[in-house]
């Protein structure tokens, strides 16, 4: 069996829900370890943070560039990300703002 074969895009839609289940599952459990080992206001306010950062870096990869800088690209993962910053596109289509999309 090929790479690809086994390790394919899930399509089934409970399969999705599962996965995302299991990865807010997987962030608690995280989460509340962390807070146990070591139960200060500080380590509450930098997970907090550091969760919020995260959020936020994965909006901006997977949509304020598909919709606002490169509306014609689709990213398939945090490699394809990266690889596309590399190539620093926004510098070839500085000159050219793209319109925003009206639909959220």
């Amino acid at each position: 069996m090929s790479r690809d074969h086994i390790l394919g895009d899930i399509r089934s839609p409970r399969w999705l829900f599962i996965k995302g289940v299991l990865f807010l599952v997987l962030g608690l459990l995280a989460g509340t370890i962390l807070l146990l080992d070591s139960p200060t206001l500080r380590t509450t306010v930098l997970l907090a943070i550091t969760i919020w950062a995260f959020c936020r870096a994965y909006y901006f990869a997977f949509y304020v560039i598909e919709h606002y800088v490169d509306p014609g690209y689709r990213f398939a993962g945090i490699w394809d990300f990266a690889r596309y910053c590399r190539r620093r596109p926004w510098q070839r289509n500085a000159s050219k703002p793209v319109a925003k999309s009206q639909s959220h």
